[in-house]
């Protein structure tokens, strides 16, 4: 399944890594397309089909869910920027000592599907006041803490090839550019590029509300659905990320 996603990757992503050999010279421009082959990555393909499920639900009951994007993407931002700055103070061999812990950080991906999914679905309902429950909930219900921790855990989600993309392919041009500290940034929002779209879509059309407008019976249809699939999404990613 693995193999399949990254043949998947190759051929999409493709035709811009033939567009970003000669954007070195262009590094806004070329940390941008970067990240948007970051997303078309194993590692983050599924994790992008989960964002938008989730947050194209709640867009879609609710209203546009733009502050929740906005805090999601925010978390993206803070990993990819801190670890610039890690590669940018303590050196280029720093990502040697990282790659212990990206692998086991990804494999939580598939499992906080499933939770949500599960929350979604209605099967379970946390009414605690624990600090340390109240992640599942906040995620499910709202909170830009929980968009904000959601967008920070899928940033640290690494495969080979966003490993590459990042470390071995953006970094050596942001450390050697005067401005390379907004760069990673810059590749986090472009790894978002699939979110935006399909958010922006349902803005641009005016779905937004438009489940709610039409009763609870038929928001609670289009909930469900998303939790299905978020549940089944975070059972195929957990099986890839377990198993390989």
């Amino acid at each position: 399944m693995y193999s399949l996603l990254s043949q998947m990757s190759s051929w999409m992503s493709e035709p811009l890594l033939n567009v970003t050999a000669g954007l070195e010279g262009a590094p806004v421009i070329f940390a941008l397309l970067l990240g948007i082959i970051g997303a078309m990555t194993p590692c983050q393909f599924t994790g992008n089909i989960g964002a938008v499920t989730f947050y194209g639900n709640k867009s879609l009951q609710q209203g546009v869910a733009w502050k929740d994007i906005l805090f999601f993407n925010a978390g993206k931002v803070t990993v990819f920027t801190g670890l610039g700055l890690l590669v940018w103070l303590l050196g280029t061999g720093i990502e040697n000592e990282l790659t212990a812990y990206f692998p086991w950080i990804r494999k939580m991906i598939g499992p906080l599907f499933i939770i949500v999914g599960i929350f979604m679905l209605g099967l379970i309902k946390i009414r605690w006041t624990v600090p340390l429950l109240q992640l599942p909930s906040r995620l499910f219900k709202d909170g830009e803490t929980g968009s904000f921790l959601m967008g920070a855990s899928f940033s640290l989600g690494f495969c080979p090839t966003m490993f590459i993309l990042f470390f071995f392919t953006l970094m050596p041009v942001a450390v050697s550019t005067s401005y390379g500290v907004v760069l990673p940034g810059l590749f986090a929002l472009g790894t978002s590029l699939p979110l935006f779209i399909a958010i922006f879509l349902i803005w641009y059309y005016g779905a937004g509300g438009a489940v709610m407008k039409r009763g609870k019976k038929l928001g609670l249809y289009v909930q469900r659905t998303a939790g299905i699939l978020l549940l089944i999404l975070g059972i195929f990613d957990t099986l890839v990320y377990w198993t390989i």
